[in-house]
């Protein structure tokens, strides 16, 4: 096919993707991101497999992970030349055949790489676990890295246009199963662990990715590919490097990611993500909210996205909740009835309307930590405007999102009746009065500011919320089958908020930190002796038992897992005679 026909239907492409914007926009404002032409052509690659195999064990995502054998329009050619039934449908050994002769597998795009900072037994490894049975599961779960490591291959980076994957540098830690790739959030908690098992290099190599995708785009994708493109996650790059910085005093580290933070902090505080919001007293403030710069769907979940855009009447709701799901990706909690108006229909989902108390804690603590790094290499103006950038946020989130009367800081629905010249206006009945983890986020910034709000009337409220269950702390009190729902527990949440707790400096707090780590690392060890595998989630009603519920079948592996398990017990340790079986 010559170069003229190649360009015809790449042209085609973004026309078809410019049209869906323009009709888009007239539903409802906000950006959107081009989609890119490999990424629309899988995603027809997807639905003919949804047709020809059926729902069962059906993961769209592994459709979207393949690559190109051939050039794009060739591959587009010879897929529209397939014998179609009279509904559309290709026949499965048709599918199967254009799929080997067309399209690499999903996994040929990373391969796997030794990390060169693993030893079997690091020197110094966790010196305060004495229990011999939970040393030995500890260096199982350090040798999970090795299994898990990986970079990208030499022909993503020769032909990046053949693959969706983004072609990083770096080696990387991936977290497990069907997540074949570096997530945002997820590599803070990887990172955790790495720095508890002695591997520093692997840690700074992904930071250093992350930071070029804020070269590339100006913020950090959900994940290292081309269809995440149009969301972030909970932004925790900052928090990576300080820790880093904290054990290897990497100074060159710092100055090389201080301009990538500026543009991550500018991101999430301007535009679609920033919202004017003023307090009882009139007084104004800037918080953010999670927004995705999208209205199809999700790429990774496009057939089952459309499926549940399917019950509403209309295009411009159907794109208005596509927007809503992918905001709710970039909250890293994909889903939950805390994004829902009615808690049993997940085509109520309003994340954009939400301004969310963990979201704002994790930007104060950017703040916090953009000052810390500044200082560190004498940049005194980025101190000033970051400190006070920090005391201003939280001021704001004292005002916003505390109840005093429940003792956490409250999620706060923001309603288009009750703003004016873009500006809303606090009042009491838009705070959500539901307890979920996300409430006790703030711990982890030691959001203590006030003699209003104090370390004991958190604990007691998180002690008297209905989260604490026996195996650790569920996301919500709402079980709707979701998985960031009841009865499911989650790495990063039960980390931040044990963490919180044990740097709050009160006895009490330290002390309910180290009982809800022990009932978490008991239940991943009984649940990694029955299964021989480490979860992306747990059930905490009952010890040793994993999650469910969501989207795709529960995931093993698991990078997050690992990494708050070894952060835990080098904090926290394990006596040798603590019992460690359920």
């Amino acid at each position: 096919m010559d170069k003229a026909t190649n360009f015809m239907i790449f042209t085609l492409f973004m026309l078809f993707t410019a049209v869906n914007m323009f009709k888009a926009e007239t539903c409802k404002k906000g950006h959107v991101i081009p989609t890119i032409p490999l990424v629309i052509f899988l995603e027809r690659v997807q639905e003919s497999a949804l047709q020809a195999y059926g729902h069962k064990g059906f993961d769209p995502k592994l459709f979207v992970d393949m690559s190109l054998r051939k050039n794009l329009s060739e591959t587009v050619e010879a897929f529209n030349k397939l014998p179609r039934t009279v509904n559309g449908s290709i026949s499965v050994n048709d599918l199967e055949g254009f799929i080997g002769n067309y399209l690499g597998g999903a996994d040929e795009d990373l391969v796997y790489v030794e990390p060169v900072d693993y030893v079997a037994e690091p020197e110094g490894f966790l010196p305060k676990v004495k229990n011999s049975e939970v040393r030995a599961w500890a260096l199982e779960v350090h040798s999970l890295w090795k299994n898990l490591s990986r970079k990208v291959s030499d022909h993503v980076l020769e032909k990046p246009e053949l693959y969706t994957l983004l072609p990083l540098k770096n080696p990387v830690i991936i977290p497990g199963s069907r997540f074949k790739e570096v997530y945002y959030w997820d590599s803070y908690w990887i990172i955790r662990g790495l720095l508890a098992s002695k591997m520093y290099e692997t840690a700074k190599g992904i930071v250093t990715n992350l930071v070029s995708l804020i070269d590339e785009f100006g913020y950090v994708l959900n994940g290292a590919r081309a269809y995440y493109s149009n969301r972030s996650q909970p932004p925790v790059l900052a928090a990576m490097i300080v820790d880093i910085y904290n054990r290897t005093s990497d100074l060159d580290l710092v100055r090389r990611s201080l301009p990538a933070l500026l543009k991550e902090y500018h991101f999430w505080n301007s535009g679609i993500h920033k919202v004017t919001i003023q307090d009882a007293q009139g007084s104004h403030h800037s918080l953010s909210r999670y927004y995705a710069m999208w209205n199809k769907p999700r790429p990774e979940s496009s057939t089952i996205d459309s499926e549940t855009a399917s019950k509403l009447p209309n295009i411009c709701e159907k794109r208005e909740l596509y927007r809503e799901l992918a905001s709710a990706a970039e909250s890293g909690w994909d889903f939950s009835s805390r994004w829902m108006r009615n808690e049993s229909d997940l085509t109520t989902s309003s994340t954009t309307s939400i301004l969310p108390v963990d979201l704002n804690a994790f930007l104060l603590k950017l703040e916090l930590d953009i000052a810390f790094l500044a200082n560190i290499i004498g940049e005194s103006s980025t101190i000033t405007c970051f400190t006070e950038a920090s005391q201003n946020r939280q001021k704001a989130m004292d005002c916003i999102f505390w109840n005093g009367e429940m003792g956490q800081w409250l999620d706060y629905w923001l309603t288009d009746s009750n703003t004016s010249e873009g500006i809303y206006k606090w009042e009491d009945l838009h705070q959500n009065k539901k307890s979920f983890a996300s409430n006790f986020v703030p711990l982890w910034t030691e959001n203590f500011s006030s003699d209003n709000i104090t370390p004991q009337k958190v604990v007691q409220s998180l002690q008297s919320s209905g989260l604490l269950q026996p195996a650790g702390i569920a996301m919500t009190l709402s079980n709707t089958g979701q998985q960031w729902d009841f009865p499911n527990g989650w790495p990063p949440l039960e980390h931040i908020i044990i963490e919180g707790l044990a740097r709050s400096g009160l006895e009490e707090a330290r002390a309910l930190a180290k009982d809800i780590a022990v009932r978490w690392l008991r239940t991943n060890y009984v649940t990694y002796k029955k299964t021989g595998a480490m979860h992306e989630k747990y059930d905490v009603t009952k010890c040793g038992a994993y999650g469910g519920g969501g989207e795709y079948v529960p995931q093993t592996g698991f990078g997050w897992t690992n990494g708050v398990v070894l952060a835990l017990l080098e904090e926290f340790g394990w006596p040798e005679d603590l019992k460690i079986d359920c």
